[in-house]
């Protein structure tokens, strides 16, 4: 098994782990969904072969949510804290929550981005796959957004926040899923003899 895979499934567990320790049910929640999403991208790399940095660069973000939902800085969760006052009440910008949401779904959209070469027609054209990556990306966030959902509606929480905050956090998907693939396209574009 590849290094970053063991990390994640420690990551994971971890957090499922802390989740029982602190009976945080809707972070138990989660856990279980970043397991379900750690075993998916363990068992298609063989079939999509993920690179290295982006597998390393999903357990940085498996380390950002742990600490998003369970640690506190002046008592409230880092996922509640605003570090940059860009745009004030209701929609608060820039929260910690929007950042790891914006880097989640740019690393979402370079794993995505193999799964769409590997099943792209050789005469598929950049701007779709570029579209296809992104909504591939973009709707794995959405899902998230659904469990969130699930979570209030199961357990009865709030933490996630409301409407605004789902909107929020579905734009920042979105955004990370754009600039993620535009990156990947321009790293395989400057690597295309001319």
């Amino acid at each position: 098994m590849k290094l970053p895979y063991i990390l994640s499934f420690l990551l994971a567990g971890s957090l499922a782990l802390l989740a029982i320790i602190l009976q945080n049910h809707e972070f138990l929640l989660y856990a279980i969904t970043v397991i379900a999403l750690v075993v998916v991208i363990y068992r298609t790399d063989q079939y999509f072969q993920f690179e290295a940095a982006s597998l390393w660069m999903f357990n940085l973000w498996l380390i950002l949510h742990i600490a998003g939902g369970l640690a506190s800085y002046q008592g409230l969760r880092f996922y509640d804290l605003i570090l940059l006052d860009l745009v004030g009440d209701p929609y608060h910008i820039l929260k910690y929550d929007q950042l790891v949401h914006f880097y989640c779904y740019l690393v979402m959209s370079f794993l995505m981005w193999r799964v769409v070469q590997k099943i792209a027609t050789k005469n598929a054209s950049a701007v779709v796959v570029c579209v296809v990556t992104i909504l591939a990306a973009s709707s794995i966030g959405a899902v998230n957004e659904i469990i969130e959902f699930v979570a209030v509606v199961a357990l009865g929480t709030d933490g996630v926040g409301g409407y605004t905050n789902t909107a929020i956090d579905l734009v920042a998907n979105l955004l990370g899923a754009i600039v993620g693939t535009l990156y990947c396209y321009a790293r395989r574009s400057s690597a295309v003899p001319a």
